[in-house]
């Protein structure tokens, strides 16, 4: 159990370094394409920062608002709110603001910057076909997700993603226009712009894959936390499987919030699986299983 949550920490972080890497290293590209104007690059990179830093403030409230979540208190729903509270007893984590989407799809999401600030929002179709155990499952991996600080970590993606998609622009518009700047003859020009098309077409999908994969593995992460906390991974295994078995588009679904949620809300076709931000269900299933033969 400890042992997987420690690989997931450790391949999270390691796809981040990459990230950073790749995104260095389109940088360096674009002001040497742009005849060494480093300066270029480092004022794309602050923009994006503080673009990031505000989304980083808004970003809960924003989730909120786009899935059509409602507050609720104890009285307006005592079931969510005694698992919940079962479980931040357990684990010592300040009890989060709960809210319900009213949405016959069974779903749920986390988000919040800490633990402090957090809120779990749950839909109706969620409570209609969960079980107890299995909607305490459910619950602990959302849990999870607040207490391994899943959404900074996001937003760091998020901040990332944008600051390469903007490098990847600029990329574009120095290829056509800023290629002639280095000299050369009209073959070295050539060479420049498809040099800088390919790095402009290839480093926005490769940033979409790398941000899935880092998504990816927050959700095993999560799992896995869900799986300690509870002792009993063969109940977040049985949730899944039924949220597997009755998956259906959310109401509300958006695009730019799918990664929060503990199943895709969109249901992805083959062409972008590489860009899902969800494990396949079977898979976590799987590991869920394997937890459970160890206790």
């Amino acid at each position: 159990m400890y042992s997987a949550i420690a690989r997931n920490k450790r391949n999270t972080w390691f796809i981040l370094v990459f990230f950073v890497l790749v995104l260095g290293a389109v940088g360096v590209l674009a002001g040497w394409l742009a005849g060494n104007n480093w300066w270029i690059t480092a004022v794309v990179l602050v923009v994006a920062a503080g673009y990031a830093s505000a989304q980083y403030f808004l970003a809960d409230r924003e989730a909120l608002a786009l899935s059509g979540a409602v507050e609720v208190s104890k009285a307006d729903a005592p079931r969510f709110y005694r698992l919940v509270e079962n479980l931040c007893l357990t684990t010592g984590t300040p009890l989060p603001a709960l809210y319900v989407v009213d949405d016959p799809a069974p779903n749920a999401f986390a988000t919040g910057r800490t633990p402090q600030k957090a809120a779990i929002t749950v839909t109706t179709g969620l409570f209609e076909q969960m079980a107890d155990r299995e909607l305490e499952g459910v619950l602990g991996h959302e849990l999870g997700h607040i207490r391994n600080y899943d959404i900074r970590v996001s937003l760091l993606v998020f901040g990332l993603v944008v600051a390469l998609g903007l490098v990847a622009d600029m990329l574009v518009r120095i290829a056509f226009f800023g290629g002639g700047r280095r000299g050369g003859n009209n073959q070295a020009q050539v060479v420049f712009l498809i040099f800088g098309l390919v790095a402009a077409i290839v480093a926005p999908l490769l940033a979409a894959a790398v941000q899935a994969a880092i998504s990816r593995q927050r959700e095993y992460l999560a799992d896995a936390t869900s799986a300690l906390t509870t002792r009993d991974p063969d109940g977040l295994a049985s949730a899944l499987a039924k949220l597997q078995a009755h998956a259906a588009p959310l109401r509300r679904a958006n695009t730019s919030m799918a990664h929060l949620w503990i199943a895709d809300p969109l249901r992805p076709n083959a062409l972008s699986r590489l860009f899902a931000t969800h494990p396949p269900i079977p898979d976590r299933i799987a590991r869920l299983q394997e937890m459970g033969g160890r206790f």
